[in-house]
């Protein structure tokens, strides 16, 4: 059964187009290890049957059984001819004709599997498990090191956690569990190991946030003080909001804006778990008329839209779903908001920009654009902040500190 709702789950990624976060096949932890592996290496998986099967598979529904198949031939330490045996299964009603064709390719792929490797040595898909657009575009962008970038991509991330230092310290957390603190942060700690939240010590009661240690560094770049008022932009799910509330308990106004009333509804969970306070606002960022009071913020964080090219490790279909045109799409849109915001900023004033992307014309060309526009911005940390996926354990990001003149 897991393997069918893993199939089904693929499915509604790869042929609809939903992300994993948006499918409705059910992902028990078993089913989720299925997917999530076959997404991570389907560039990878989808290249050997690609070696082993000149005619292309139109069906997406044999070619995914195929992939998790392969996947789990590749990674998984039960017996083959069970693997074999359950995906052949899967080939019934309008499939059965292909029951002989994936039987074939994954008894071929057991038998000879070093030699299909090594015939697929010089097959770029292959080797670098990374559709063709991403894979010349981080060699651009990456010359000295893309490949180590692409490798971190493919891993595993840690489970890292965000201690509530209004409720607790680091260094006492670390007593209730097996963790390493995470550097560049005051509150970060990777834990050695994965566990449900709750099984995390006070997690109910507030002590701690599951959060990755780059995500955390926002709120400190807007160095926040008492009687601040402060934008959260792009709010949702709400981690960043309540780091800074968390923070700086003592803010005149902190005002939390998504569009989507789902996403509303998870910061206000947020909030409400950790008992902590803001105006909640749905609406959206570039419609200024729809939220703003017409007094200027002393603090923005602009947590933009973007590629998320630096959390595939968490996200690993963002690699398959991805494609350049959506890129072009974020880069107007991060302009947009840039644009609209900037004007509701004090003199004087800090914006963070910050996005869950590697890709430079999110980032650092995105920031060299807007000063050649915007005479009174200085940028605070020189080029920017940017953070590289598996970097201290960290997801990749990146953050500009613009500071508006007077």
């Amino acid at each position: 059964m897991s393997r069918a709702h893993a199939l089904k789950a693929l499915l509604e990624v790869i042929k609809d187009k939903k992300p994993l976060t948006h499918i409705k096949a059910p992902l028990t932890p078993q089913t989720q290890a299925l997917v999530y592996g076959s997404l991570r290496f389907y560039t990878r998986l989808n290249a050997i049957i690609q070696h082993l099967q000149a005619k292309p598979i139109k069906k997406p529904y044999v070619q995914l059984a195929l992939v998790l198949g392969l996947y789990e031939l590749s990674e998984s330490e039960k017996p083959a001819y069970a693997i074999i045996d359950e995906t052949v299964r899967l080939m019934k009603g309008q499939y059965a004709w292909a029951r002989g064709l994936t039987n074939a390719i994954l008894r071929r792929y057991d038998r000879e599997k070093a030699a299909i490797h090594e015939a697929l040595g010089h097959n770029a898909a292959f080797v670098w498990n990374t559709p063709d657009w991403l894979l010349s575009h981080l060699q651009r962008a990456y010359p000295d090191n893309w490949q180590v970038i692409i490798k971190a991509q493919d891993e595993h991330p840690p489970m890292s956690l965000r201690i509530n230092q209004r409720k607790t310290s680091r260094e006492a957390y670390l007593k209730q569990v097996q963790a390493t603190p995470i550097p560049q942060t005051e509150t970060g700690l990777a834990l050695n190991q994965p566990v449900s939240v709750d099984k995390l010590p006070g997690f109910q009661e507030g002590l701690v946030s599951v959060q990755d240690g780059a995500a955390q560094l926002a709120a400190p770049l807007l160095q926040l003080e008492p009687g601040l008022r402060v934008l959260d932009a792009c709010s949702a799910p709400g981690g960043k909001l309540c780091h800074i509330l968390e923070t700086e308990p003592e803010l005149a106004y902190c005002l939390a804006l998504d569009i989507d009333s789902t996403r509303i509804e998870k910061i206000q969970q947020n909030l409400n778990r950790l008992a902590l306070k803001a105006d909640v606002n749905q609406a959206c960022a570039l419609k200024p008329e729809a939220f703003w009071d017409g007094l200027p913020f002393d603090r923005i964080l602009l947590d933009a839209p973007c590629s998320a090219t630096g959390i595939i490790r968490r996200h690993p279909d963002i690699k398959q779903l991805r494609t350049p045109e959506e890129v072009s799409h974020v880069v107007e849109t991060q302009k947009q908001l840039l644009t609209t915001l900037w004007p509701l900023l004090k003199p004087g004033g800090l914006m963070v920009y910050a996005t869950c992307s590697i890709l430079p014309e999110e980032n650092k060309l995105q920031i060299q654009a807007f000063l050649e526009t915007h005479p009174d911005c200085e940028v605070q940390n020189q080029e920017g902040m940017q953070i590289l996926p598996g970097e201290n354990t960290m997801d990749g990001f990146f953050y500009s500190v613009l500071k508006r003149t007077k």
